[in-house]
């Protein structure tokens, strides 16, 4: 018991802002060993999330809005056991939608940027309302120091707390959430000791199952209606189940010990009980059963799924290359569902999920292309393609070690050039690298001995990633990734156009992405983009000296 509480505290304070796999390492891989090392009794196999809450706690908060995977349940355990305010990391508004659900009309939302936010923040204080910060900075006003801190005051009966010049009163109801949309926030030490920090932002295998309950919704609107009502309805007995019991315990609590066999309510309500909690567990059996058989069915579309929550976990990342990149989840749902909308029909379903799989990625490549500059775009391409191969969706033989060299490129300085006539240092530097990886063992010494001329021939061309390289190393025309390492050591300045080259021919129809829109006019794109537009997403325009688009808008 001492154990299970001490994880599940440590769970609650400590563990909010990390990922599902840092969170596993701290309290599995590292909390754990070392409660045993200290010998502190504990539960074998204990794990914080059902020490914090039962079956039917997450039944209740899936029928809220949660999303049912593991680390959004995390999350709400953590925000119903936290005695500090919650702070919710959450761009895709995740955690907004469940508060909303959970709280439903008492809440009073604000932003920190509307007029009178104060003044709200003080009816909700006294009135005990539910109080929903949203869309806050790396930094909170100092005004809600107080607040935040608990630096509550006792007069008489009451509490009161200061905001601004004012002494609040404090209802016993009042609640308060605050939420980022910032994807990597950064506060400070201040902030981290006065909330709860809790990270809500979507997992990529938690998207995955949110894209598949769509794609199956407009593929098979039956079988996903039938799968939302099973889940609604197991939800469900969870929660009367939970109800029962308490029920049972609180009349045997209640019942006089000197007369509780001739209690004849007691026995009713005992026997009401039993009957009730048998049938919902046959019930529950019969469900399980038939959400397995649907589970099945809908596995088809998992493929789809997958292939979204892949490229906007790709495309958020591109705020790293340039902040302006910043990509919403609502956005990116919206143009799933036009990729979906634009796929030809197929009887079968195999040729369905391929097609749908194509288009998507097709669909939502153009969509984020259009918004980058001309250098960012082959990183985009490079992102989908290579990732593409780490999941083996397509077949492209290499290894990490030689992904690690293509992306960094190391030198070893400690053996001189002997070809500096022709081959500048840093690539012979490169190429000592090079043939630690296998399969290059002997390149170095093919170019420094056996055809230095023919090799100094090939660096020359115009193209040489259009050309075969001299001796064995031709086979390398076979292994197109392989060569891609050849050419970053040799000829740097080529590498964006070998790129460029290997993503046509290994993407399936690659050229189109590699020329996206490349071919057409201002006034086309502007079409095209005009078609994507609504009335609460309008065009932006990011304009270069000298350029023009007003009378094509026009």
């Amino acid at each position: 018991m001492i154990g299970n509480a001490l994880v599940s505290a440590a769970f609650v304070s400590y563990i909010g802002p990390f990922s599902y796999t840092f969170r596993a390492i701290l309290w599995r891989d590292t909390w754990i060993p070392d409660i045993m090392e200290r010998k502190i009794p504990y539960t074998d196999g204990i794990d914080p999330l059902e020490v914090l809450a039962t079956a039917s706690d997450q039944a209740i908060w899936k029928t809220e809005g949660l999303p049912a995977d593991r680390v959004s349940l995390e999350n709400a355990a953590v925000v119903v056991s936290c005695n500090r305010y919650p702070l919710l990391i959450d761009p895709q508004l995740q955690g907004f939608k469940w508060i909303k659900g959970k709280e439903s009309t008492d809440m009073i939302t604000i932003q920190l940027t509307q007029k009178n936010w104060l003044k709200s923040v003080e009816m909700a204080v006294s009135n005990g309302n539910t109080l929903f910060i949203e869309a806050i900075g790396q930094d909170i006003d100092a005004i809600l120091d107080p607040l935040l801190s608990r630096q509550f005051v006792k007069k008489g009966k009451s509490f009161t707390v200061k905001l601004g010049s004012e002494d609040v009163e404090m209802s016993q109801n009042f609640k308060l959430y605050l939420q980022t949309k910032l994807i990597n926030p950064h506060y400070k030490p201040e902030t981290a000791a006065q909330c709860t920090i809790i990270n809500f932002i979507v997992t990529e295998a938690g998207l995955e199952d949110q894209l598949l309950a769509m794609v199956v919704k407009v593929e098979k609107p039956d079988l996903e209606q039938t799968k939302e009502e099973l889940v609604n309805k197991q939800n469900e007995f969870q929660i009367t189940l939970a109800r029962l019991e308490s029920d049972l315990l609180q009349k045997l609590s209640d019942a006089d010990p000197a007369t509780i066999l001739q209690n004849k309510d007691l026995i009713d309500s005992l026997e009401v009980t039993k009957t009730t909690s048998t049938e919902i567990q046959k019930q529950q059996a019969i469900a399980r059963d038939t959400e397995t058989k649907i589970n099945i069915l809908r596995e088809v579309y998992r493929r789809v799924a997958a292939e979204g929550a892949m490229l906007y976990f790709l495309l958020i990342q591109l705020n790293v290359v340039n902040y302006m990149y910043q990509y919403s989840l609502e956005s990116f749902t919206t143009f799933f569902f036009k990729a979906i909308e634009k796929t030809e029909i197929f009887e079968d379903e195999e040729p369905r999920v391929l097609a749908l799989r194509e288009m998507i990625r097709m669909t939502i490549y153009q969509w984020v292309a259009r918004g980058l500059f001309e250098k960012h775009k082959p990183i985009f391409r490079c992102q989908l393609t290579f990732r593409l191969m780490q999941k083996q969706i397509l077949t492209v033989e290499y290894s990490d070690k030689e992904m690690f060299f293509l992306l960094n490129c190391p030198g070893r300085t400690d053996i001189p050039n002997p070809l500096k006539e022709w081959l500048p240092d840093i690539a012979w530097y490169s190429m000592q690298k090079l043939i630690e990886i296998e399969g290059f063992e002997q390149f170095a010494q093919n170019v420094e001995k056996e055809a230095p001329n023919r090799f100094k021939d090939w660096y020359n061309e115009l193209g040489p990633e259009d050309e075969k390289l001299p001796l064995d190393w031709k086979k390398l025309e076979q292994m197109p990734f392989q060569k891609l390492l050849v050419i970053r050591v040799l000829r740097p300045d080529r590498i964006t156009t070998a790129l460029d080259n290997f993503v046509g021919k290994t993407l399936p129809n690659g050229n189109d992405y590699v020329n996206c829109d490349s071919t057409s006019s201002f006034f086309e794109v502007l079409c095209n983009s005009y078609s994507d537009s609504t009335t609460n997403t309008p065009i932006y325009f990011i304009l270069s000296p000298g350029a023009n688009p007003v009378k094509d808008v026009e």
